[in-house]
């Protein structure tokens, strides 16, 4: 069975860096090859304090690991009475996620990829591997695990954030709609409050705030000043209100959310923020030159001599 180095096994564990100190193991194996000797073995090393449970077959397995948590999982492979592939392979579609590996008399260059395709995480052949060698894979086993259910919670709480984001945006964006509703009312024949109608806007106009929301989102203020500018002096000549210029803002930037998808939408909202403030302090600036202008219009200088 398992071959063991003199030398190794009287090192201290400490010694032994990355080695969890102490794995409970359950053992899957039959009447005819008991676990007294796996037990032994582990005994004899003293890299890790591997504590072994044995079971008998696969139901009595199934059972052990819904009672009991265990940090990885020993299957003794013998095809004629236990068949560890149909085993891990029925436990993985069941959901099981410990940390399992596969003990055989086959060689590991037969049955590893075997028992890999059917979801276990390593092979060691009985008759070729070391004590040490088979605690290093059962180690090494149980901290892929770790790390796969570590990602698994990153994920889960990246996700939870970027909806979160996501709700967020829609509901700011909802409280926006309805704050320029408010400032400009509706009523119906009866007197009554109505929803404001949502003014229709020229395609070429949203087509062109578009590109400029992502280029800012991208870029920033500072690069698009100009820009923004000229824009707003279009729209006073156009004669459009605050409340058309935000609806139009609102227009492209809900657009815009709605295209993100899974993508982060702080960043979006916090420069599209920036935008339309930026551009309603230039349309402001535009329509009071207007107020100046008209009530002190420019006088015609007489010529010399006239």
């Amino acid at each position: 069975m398992l071959t063991e180095k003199k030398s190794s096994a009287t090192r201290p564990a400490a010694a032994w860096s990355g080695l969890p100190p102490r794995i409970k193991a359950l053992y899957i194996t039959t009447r005819q090859r008991m676990g007294g000797w796996l037990a032994e073995a582990f005994a004899a090393d003293s890299a890790a304090d591997v504590l072994l449970e044995e079971v008998v077959g696969g139901a009595a397995a199934v059972t052990r690991l819904r009672d009991e948590a265990f940090d990885a999982v020993l299957v003794s492979h013998e095809p004629d009475e236990l068949d560890a592939l149909d085993l891990i392979e029925g436990y993985r579609t069941g959901g099981g996620d410990e940390p399992i590996v596969v003990l055989g008399t086959q060689s590991e260059q037969e049955m590893a990829a075997l028992c890999f395709e059917v979801g276990a995480d390593g092979y060691v052949c009985v008759h070729t591997t070391t004590t040490r060698n088979l605690i290093w894979v059962i180690a090494r086993a149980i901290q892929r695990h770790q790390l796969i259910r570590e990602n698994q919670q990153f994920q889960h709480a990246e996700q939870t954030r970027l909806q979160r984001e996501h709700d967020e945006a829609t509901r700011l964006i909802q409280e926006e709609w309805a704050l320029i509703e408010e400032l400009e009312p509706q009523y119906d024949a009866s007197g009554q409050k109505t929803a404001a109608p949502r003014i229709p806007l020229p395609a070429e106009l949203i087509a062109h705030y578009r590109e400029l929301l992502r280029v800012y989102v991208i870029m920033g203020s500072g690069n698009l000043s100009s820009e923004l500018r000229k824009l707003a002096e279009m729209l006073v000549t156009a004669g459009l209100t605050a409340r058309q210029t935000v609806q139009l803002h609102l227009q492209v930037a809900e657009e815009l959310v709605r295209g993100l998808g899974a993508r982060s939408t702080r960043h979006v909202m916090t420069r599209a923020g920036l935008l339309v403030l930026e551009l309603t302090m230039h349309l402001a600036e535009g329509y009071r030159r207007r107020y100046q202008e008209r009530i002190h219009p420019p006088l015609q200088r007489v010529l010399p001599g006239f």
